[in-house]
């Protein structure tokens, strides 16, 4: 049985009648499933029944509601109920405040709020830059969604975004020691979320739009970039393009390619299309061509997406035209930021020698890799599942790491760069091979890496506004001068 969104572990109760059911009978039928039992934990005991819990790793959701199904129906046995525990952890949201200085007497009240707060509040109205020494600004970052485009679920809204914004907070504070909240706003007009974002700033040290439909999010990411003094990244674009480009930097060193040399074809120009496209030409690239569903861009034609216009003005210097199984031929570098199954294994035949392949749709990719090996040199997907995971968890904790830590007004396309050169440098020369070409997401020395290109970079850009001490341990409690 196949799956395209990964495993889910699920928790049955079950009350078996000893004289009626077996422990041998329902682990059979589970394992006939398809289904792994993983654990059995004890509940209660009795002479004639015991209450157990059976922890089952299925599928996906169908698989999950075909063992239960199958389960119940077993003579002797009573589903009590059935637990899912990715729903367990997210009981009660997954992310709470704690407190860095405890509150115990009067005096430890008197500092923390009334009185003492006050000649803290009358010297940052005095000098506003002490907003970043004094309060939580400069170690803090909005996750900010309008729920438009959520993963691969599409507009969910607001709400339902909310797990999604949670995790990404979790993922700063466990990698990069940065305070996030999760800001799922109830509105899709740019206009209105642009001014709620500029009316947060005070707070904030760092803006991270996530989850915003194309094209409103090329018009809000422009307009908060050049309206707010703190750095804004839209990680579905740029944090996309920089972990593709240090995979690409990579994988061309396994196939002995430049990426000048190269013919590069990518496949859905949305938001993480065109800022792929910008960081390739950025990075070297000649021949980049954009494909839609109704062929490649091509400047001879105009079109009412504005970004595509740009988009075909400045790729495809041969004006290929045509579907992608007609411009991806010759093709050194595949990139997919579309949709699943459409690179199909002939099309892969037909590219140039020794092809590399970056097929990220998710859940599903365009093409599975058991499909592209007999014909790809280097493949990579978003999955956890496969060799080479492009996953923005590399970026986006490093660069706002750095950001934060030399105050950035904003961040440049040379921070971009630099942050995907360092995650490259991280796989070293003796262990790079076609399954590694890309660090792993718990690589402990990535966030760090990124974190100084990215500080030194902004240093060369005149974006950094603060220098930096690297003696202290914890980046959030370094010394600034």
């Amino acid at each position: 049985m196949a799956t395209a969104g990964g495993n889910l572990n699920i928790i049955l109760r079950l009350e078996i009648d000893k004289e009626k059911a077996t422990f041998g009978r329902i682990a059979t039928l589970i394992n006939g499933l398809n289904g792994d039992i993983i654990a059995i934990d004890v509940i209660s005991e009795g002479k004639s029944h015991t209450i157990r819990d059976f922890t089952v790793t299925v599928f996906d959701q169908e698989h999950s509601d075909l063992v239960v199904r199958e389960v119940r129906s077993i003579t002797g046995v009573k589903l009590h109920h059935v637990s899912d525990r990715t729903f367990l952890v997210h009981l009660g949201g997954k992310i709470e405040t704690r407190l860095k200085t405890p509150i115990k007497n009067r005096d430890d009240l008197s500092r923390v709020y009334t009185p003492g707060v006050a000649r803290v509040c009358t010297a940052i109205h005095n000098d506003e830059s002490l907003a970043n020494s004094l309060t939580i600004k400069r170690n803090t970052v909005a996750v900010i969604s309008d729920g438009s485009a959520v993963l691969g679920l599409g507009n969910i809204g607001p709400k339902a975004a909310m797990p999604v914004m949670e995790g990404k907070a979790m993922l700063f504070k466990q990698l990069a020691n940065i305070d996030a909240f999760p800001i799922c706003l109830n509105t899709q007009d740019p206009e209105e979320i642009i001014n709620v974002v500029k009316a947060l700033e005070p707070t904030f040290g760092g803006i991270n739009l996530e989850d915003i439909a194309s094209p409103h999010c090329f018009e809000i990411e422009r307009r908060l970039s050049e309206e707010l003094d703190i750095p804004v990244f839209h990680d579905d674009q740029h944090g996309t393009a920089v972990v593709i480009l240090a995979g690409l930097f990579n994988a061309l060193k396994v196939v002995e390619k430049t990426l000048e040399d190269c013919k590069v074809v990518i496949c859905g120009i949305g938001a993480a299309g065109i800022a792929c496209t910008k960081m390739l030409l950025r990075a070297g690239a000649k021949n980049v061509i954009g494909v839609d569903k109704k062929g490649a861009l091509v400047k001879t034609k105009t079109y009412e997406n504005q970004q595509w216009n740009w988009y075909a003005e400045n790729t495809n210097p041969y004006e290929e035209e045509g579907l992608l199984s007609e411009v991806i031929k010759g093709a050194d570098i595949f990139i997919g930021v579309s949709g699943p199954g459409v690179l199909k294994a002939e099309d892969v035949k037909n590219m140039g020698r020794d092809p590399i392949v970056f097929a990220m749709a998710n859940p599903t990719p365009e093409i599975l890799p058991e499909v592209a090996k007999p014909y790809v040199s280097v493949m990579a997907t978003g999955r956890s599942d496969y060799p080479n995971q492009i996953n923005n968890v590399l970026c986006f904790p490093g660069m706002f790491r750095g950001a934060l830590d030399c105050r950035a007004s904003e961040i440049t396309e040379d921070m971009k760069l630099a942050a995907a050169k360092a995650i490259a440098s991280t796989v070293k020369e003796s262990e790079l091979n076609a399954d590694y070409i890309i660090p792993s997401v718990f690589n402990e020395k990535v966030v760090d890496k990124v974190r100084r290109a990215v500080i030194d970079a902004a240093h060369e850009s005149g974006v950094a506004r603060k220098e930096y001490s690297l003696s202290m341990k914890n980046p959030a409690d370094e010394v600034f001068m």
